[in-house]
């Protein structure tokens, strides 16, 4: 076949021998400007002979770069789609040097795609449980720590550090009696106007200021409560923390001889201690504010004598069962929110879900606690 000239460039000379061998000869300059129209040209005449076998001569290619190089791989594939053999010949040391940088022998190469085997049930589940013994032993491990970290400071009172204590209390308590005052108001109200739906038609009235105070004292006013606290301080305390502990800011305490766990753990867990118990006798008295409103407004109810039958139900230990409650709650939502803190890895992904595990668990543990306390108040004595 003549040479047919496609730009001032560069040219080709495209010859075909009876068994379906073809020889490509390419002369002149292989760069985007000449590469590019070749191309068009070059691939469907080659995708049209589908050769046996397609030889690219590069004696008079006098400059070869990336685009030139995409030629020559789009040419193999077209010849490779025909079940055709392809070879390179007469490459000058520069043409041999860039496809040798390019690995062009491997360019076209299929990498074959591995599929992802899902693992079976059974490692699955050994997984889960290696996974969770793992966390068991890092949540004993945090416990005792916590307990060495209290001796210590109850044997050196001033390692205790006041001020941000202090300051932790506010959050922790200050902070959330107005949400909390609201929410026990409302649910004071709701029990007492519901209830009132029933008790009216026995005549027992009298009877709602004894299930709203009884009910709230030993019951939802602590639990209540402490899953606003875990909401509010619980996550507070594991954003905090995981914060740190990406930025390795617990790792800067330790190398400068501070416990982390005494130096931030220990003014949280002591601060819901003193405010949880307080703050959920608070919910109490919001509670029975918001049943008295119903009683008064609705029941015709005097506020006397509202009051004396709430006196006349409680006792001491409604009030110091509700009040121990608490404290546990409170030592729970505490210990798991510092400890989610301080299992944090990564980035700020983790923190987030550091946070959201935080308030989960707290939430989880309050809720089996209060039954196991129910059983324990249900077989008393």
């Amino acid at each position: 076949m003549t040479p047919g000239h496609i730009h001032e460039s560069g040219a080709y000379q495209f010859s075909e021998e009876g068994d379906g061998d073809v020889t490509l000869r390419l002369r002149g300059v292989l760069d985007a400007a000449s590469a590019v129209p070749l191309m068009g040209e070059l691939l469907p005449l080659v995708r049209r002979k589908s050769p046996a076998s397609l030889t690219v001569d590069l004696g008079g290619v006098t400059y070869l770069d990336d685009f030139g190089i995409l030629l020559l791989s789009e040419l193999r594939k077209r010849a490779g789609t025909g079940r055709g053999r392809f070879s390179i010949i007469n490459a000058d040391e520069r043409a041999r040097d860039m496809l040798a940088a390019v690995h062009f022998d491997t360019l076209a190469r299929a990498v074959p795609l591995s599929g992802v085997s899902r693992p079976g049930i059974l490692v699955r589940m050994g997984d889960a449980v290696l996974r969770h013994a793992s966390d068991l032993k890092y949540m004993v491990s945090f416990i005792g720590s916590v307990c060495l970290s209290f001796l210590y400071v109850c044997r050196h009172p001033r390692s205790l550090r006041v001020n941000d204590t202090v300051a932790c209390m506010q959050k922790t308590g200050v902070d959330a009696l107005p949400i909390v005052g609201l929410i026990s108001f409302l649910l004071g109200l709701i029990m007492a106007f519901m209830s009132s739906v029933q008790l009216q038609q026995f005549g027992a009235n009298i009877y709602v200021a004894s299930l709203v105070s009884l009910s709230m004292t030993r019951e939802l006013g602590p639990i209540m409560t402490c899953i606003i606290v875990a909401g509010r301080s619980g996550s507070a305390f594991a954003a905090e923390i995981g914060t740190m502990k990406v930025s390795e800011e617990i790792d800067a305490l330790f190398t400068m001889g501070f416990d982390p766990t005494r130096f931030l753990v220990v003014p949280k867990v002591i601060a819901s201690l003193v405010v949880v118990p307080v703050l959920t006798l608070f919910s109490d008295m919001f509670a029975i504010m918001g049943g008295l409103v119903v009683g008064v407004s609705m029941l015709d109810l005097t506020v006397n004598s509202y009051m004396a039958q709430t006196i006349r139900t409680l006792t001491l230990f409604d009030v110091y069962w509700g009040f121990f409650k608490s404290a546990v709650f409170a030592l729970l939502i505490a210990w798991i929110g510092c400890l989610r803190g301080f299992q944090v890895r990564g980035g700020a992904a983790a923190v987030g879900q550091a946070t959201t595990s935080a308030v989960v668990s707290s939430i989880f543990l309050i809720i089996v606690m209060d039954s196991v306390f129910s059983v324990i108040l249900r077989y008393w004595g």
